[in-house]
């Protein structure tokens, strides 16, 4: 039986040191030049972008100084906003009488209504009607003799006159709609009662109107 030589070692094979002036030295000596050049050159990426930003900046500032006067021309006038509501004397208006005045550029029925008109009106508040409303609903509590209305018929615009036709209200001559002394339509082709616009008592004789 062999038996290893006494005082025999194995030499385990390790990592050779490369020598001077191998590959391998050569491959650092170029990465260290590389990235000495590359932080030689590092700034300029930042003056570029410090650059973009102005530019950018300076971009969005004349968009915005273009559209501000677009949106501010969009902003009602003083003048529109002024006729937004109007105040009106009624003391102007007899009994049995009415005026039109102009709110927002639209016609507006003011009528000084007579006893016989309201309780013709609450007469037929429950009689058929395309539109129903009751005649109280179409007063303000307490000034049921005031009647304010839109002064366009509901079918095409035109402006009715009063005293025409069988129920004592409006007539419209465009196509012959009838509206009650309450202003609800009652025949004809208009769809609607002649609209309430939005108005309140500043006193017994004074409205505002919007």
């Amino acid at each position: 039986m062999r038996t290893p030589a006494s005082g025999r070692t194995k030499k385990r094979r390790g990592r050779r040191e490369p020598k001077e002036g191998s590959c391998q030295t050569d491959l650092k000596v170029s990465f260290t030049v590389a990235d000495t050049l590359t932080d030689t050159h590092a700034p300029e990426p930042n003056r570029r972008d410090f650059i973009n930003i102005l530019a950018t900046t300076a971009t969005v500032g004349a968009a915005a100084a273009v559209a501000w006067p677009l949106v501010d021309q969009l902003n009602p006038a003083a003048d529109t906003l002024a006729l937004a509501s109007i105040e009106f004397d009624l003391s102007k208006v007899a009994l049995g009488q009415e005026v039109t005045i102009s709110w927002r550029k639209q016609p507006v029925f003011v009528r000084h209504r007579t006893p016989a008109e309201i309780a013709r009106a609450k007469a037929d508040d429950n009689a058929p009607m395309k539109d129903p409303a009751t005649d109280a609903s179409r007063v303000k509590p307490g000034h049921e003799q005031w009647l304010i209305v839109l002064a366009s018929c509901t079918h095409l615009g035109c402006i009715p006159t009063f005293g025409g036709g069988e129920y004592g209200g409006w007539l419209c001559p465009c196509h012959g709609s009838l509206y009650d002394t309450s202003a609800r339509i009652r025949k004809g082709p208009a769809p609607k009662n002649l609209y309430l616009p939005d108005y309140k008592f500043l006193s017994d004789t004074k409205i505002k109107i919007g």
